[in-house]
Order: C-alpha cells, then structure tokens, then sequence
C-alpha cells in the first residue's frame, strides 16, 4: 500500500500557474515500478484522468484537455510526483488527486487506462476568471 499526501493547491487567475506535489510513502516496493496518476473532480462531475506517468522510465500521458499546458514529472530521490499547471483556465478547477497502482513494467499510456488502488486526500484547485 501506498500514502499519498497532495499539497500545492489553491486559487489563481485564468492564465496563471500552480505545481501540484504528490509525496509517497511506499511500503514493501521501490517506487520505481509503480504507476501514477493526477486525478481531478469538479463538482457535479465525474472524476476525470489528467496525466500518468510510470515511475520506471518517466514516460507520461495526458488527457486532451490539458495536453501543453500541463506537465507531469517526478523527484525519485524525494519519492515525489508533480504536476505543473500552466494556462490554468476556469474549467480546470477541481479537486486534484494522486493515485497509485503497482506496475513493475509499463508506460504514460499503459497507466493512464489502469485502475488505481491507492489514493491520496486532494487539494483543491481554483482558477477565477
């Protein structure tokens, strides 16, 4: 099992910028062989992917709706995901969550179709027009 602790939330203008921080807490694996992934809800509306990446290789993949403007990395050292935020519009606002998935082989693509086990507690994103 993994914890995740999400920080780096808040409220910005349209066109502004946030970096997300998902650090885990893995337990029994190394976190070279997992996937991960940033997940966001809107009220009302059904929770969405928004990038994976496979911590083997750093290969990622993202949704249309944020292609360019978001960029996800990763702090191996610091066992540490990131999500880049740039071009923030009003419909990006949602709560943002990490989530993680044992995958000892994979890539952006393959994790963003797999189901994630583990999860972290959001942070909230809020982009004013």
């Amino acid at each position: 099992q993994v914890k995740l602790v999400e920080s780096g939330g808040g409220s910005v203008q349209a066109g502004g910028s946030l970096r997300l921080s998902c650090a885990a807490s893995v337990s029994g694996y190394t976190y070279s062989t997992y996937c991960m992934g940033w997940f966001r809800q809107a009220p009302g509306k059904e929770r969405e992917g928004v990038a994976a990446i496979w911590t083997g290789d750093g290969s990622a993949y993202y949704a249309d709706s944020v292609k360019g403007r978001f960029t996800v990395s990763q702090d191996k050292a610091k066992n540490t995901l990131y999500l880049q935020m740039n071009s923030l519009k009003p419909e990006d606002t949602a709560m943002y969550y990490c989530a993680a998935e044992r995958a000892y082989l994979g890539s952006g693509g393959y994790c963003y179709t797999r189901k994630f086990g583990d999860w972290g507690q959001g942070t909230q994103v809020t982009v004013s027009s």
